[in-house]
């Protein structure tokens, strides 16, 4: 009698450790590469992956939402220091629905600019895989694939542009 109820306080022990381990770590964190994101693109017969991206290239990620105010700012001031973001792979995702979408693609005309591709993650990915709170959302990489930094609502232009000059 008193082996089993050694055995059922250890059993119970463990179980409630094992309960308590689980890693709430953001999984940007815990993979702080680019992510295997797939995007509809504007074409809406093509998608975007991870894998599509040149090689040691540094990877701009941007979430936006075609409504959203800030984005069209942070959009805005992207196109016009986008020659000092030339060397830079910017992706833009969404959530939204593809006509909004397309309708924001061409409003600023990013279709002209070959270092931006836009795409709508219509998983769901990439916002859990962020944990966004707001938007726009940054996420930054380097020539290797290997986060930087991220940043959420409207980032500064300058800022941003340091970030890949290091």
């Amino acid at each position: 009698m008193k082996a089993s109820f050694v055995f059922s306080f250890l059993l119970v022990t463990v179980i409630s450790s094992a309960q308590n381990s689980v890693d709430t770590t953001a999984p940007y964190k815990r993979f702080p590469t680019v992510p295997p994101f797939k995007l509809l693109q504007t074409d809406s017969v093509s998608f975007l992956t991870r894998d599509n991206l040149k090689k040691h290239k540094p990877v701009l990620l941007i979430l936006f939402n075609p409504e959203c105010e800030h984005c069209k700012r942070e959009t805005e001031e992207i196109i016009k220091r986008i020659d000092d973001l030339k060397k830079v792979q910017i992706v833009m995702a969404t959530m939204a629905k593809h006509s909004q979408m397309k309708e924001f693609y061409e409003q600023y005309r990013l279709g002209e600019f070959k270092n931006i591709q836009v795409g709508r993650d219509f998983q769901n990915l990439l916002p859990s895989f962020y944990r966004v709170g707001s938007l726009p959302y940054l996420a930054m990489y380097d020539k290797k694939g290997k986060l930087l930094s991220t940043f959420e609502g409207s980032m500064n232009i300058e800022d941003l542009i340091s970030v890949f000059s290091k």
